[in-house]
């Protein structure tokens, strides 16, 4: 089972939003829909569902576990489906692992929690990886956080202990910096050459599949599913001038939605996105995050514009 699941990470998965009704309740047919119509693009491999960019830390277990259900009802049998668990509490992650795998979830990637940011202990993080792992069968993931964010971002000592343990077999490698993203590709590869390392930093999906990815699981193809597709084909083929005016077309869209000040606000983007090209009625996401403001709008406008993608609504 394991080989198999590493086997099927392979090219590009997409990490999917949850659409919200004005009251902030979940809409379940339009996430149906939004799930179906990804998934329908020749290409797409899998979808990382309650991944950061479908708020998995406002969302409650009940919710999530909905999010797989109607994921694995709508998708083609042959799609690879990975929940996401983010949960302060190790005891409620170890909860959810077990339920999401119950929901249909074919794999776990295990986000660490966000007050880690703060400071942790190495022992901390094993402990907690632990328990989740005791909870679930299922194939798990690390998730590699930016850089950025602190001591979320695991270390090389703390990468290689992770990496000893069986149960894990890949990491998303949200790392957002080349170098740091190579340094964990070579550890990895040193120490289990069977682990699959998936360059997920949206803004540098070029140079991470130059350096070497087993795949990506990213946000960006549930906006331009077509282009990232291409992206990847490109450069599996080695056709290294076509991934890079792929990679042109892309990367001011990428920038809108994931560097642009003031941060965090990847979410909100991608469903005024997904607004602008029609496929959303509505770009509400729940609070604390305030929805896309003029300004962040009309940069996603003229990136969309850029990357080919037609923009048919106001939002």
């Amino acid at each position: 089972m394991t080989a198999s699941f590493v086997d099927r990470l392979s090219g590009i998965h997409a990490a999917t939003v949850v659409p919200m009704r004005a009251d902030f309740s979940v809409d379940e047919p339009a996430l149906a829909e939004h799930i179906a119509s990804i998934t329908a693009v020749p290409g797409i491999r899998g979808l990382l569902v309650n991944g950061h960019a479908g708020e998995n830390f406002v969302l409650s277990l009940a919710e999530k576990r909905r999010v797989v259900e109607i994921a694995r009802a709508v998708s083609p049998r042959d799609c690879l489906i990975v929940s996401g668990v983010n949960h302060e509490s190790s005891l409620a992650a170890a909860r959810e692992a077990a339920a999401l795998e119950q929901a249909g979830a074919d794999g776990l990637l295990v986000f660490p929690p966000n007050s880690w940011a703060l400071g942790h202990s190495d022992d901390c993080t094993l402990l907690h990886h632990r328990l989740i792992a005791d909870a679930t069968g299922l194939p798990l993931m690390l998730y590699g956080a930016p850089v950025g964010a602190g001591t979320m971002s695991y270390g090389p000592e703390l990468l290689a202990r992770l990496v000893e343990d069986a149960r894990f077999v890949a990491i998303k490698d949200g790392s957002w910096e080349v170098a740091a993203y190579e340094e964990h590709l070579r550890l990895i590869r040193t120490l289990r050459p069977d682990f699959a390392v998936l360059g997920s930093g949206d803004e540098h999906l070029l140079t991470s599949y130059v350096i070497g990815s087993a795949g990506s699981q990213v946000s960006l193809a549930a906006v331009v599913p077509e282009l990232v597709v291409a992206l990847w084909d490109a450069a599996e083929a080695g056709d290294w001038a076509t991934a890079r005016r792929v990679h042109d077309a892309l990367y001011p869209l990428s920038v809108a939605i994931y560097r642009d000040a003031p941060g965090g606000r990847a979410t909100a983007r991608l469903k005024t996105c997904l607004k602008l090209l029609g496929r959303l009625a509505s770009d509400t996401l729940r609070p604390p995050q305030p929805p896309s403001d003029a300004r962040e709008t009309a940069a996603l406008v003229g990136a969309l514009t850029a990357a080919g993608a037609p923009v048919r609504a106001a939002a």
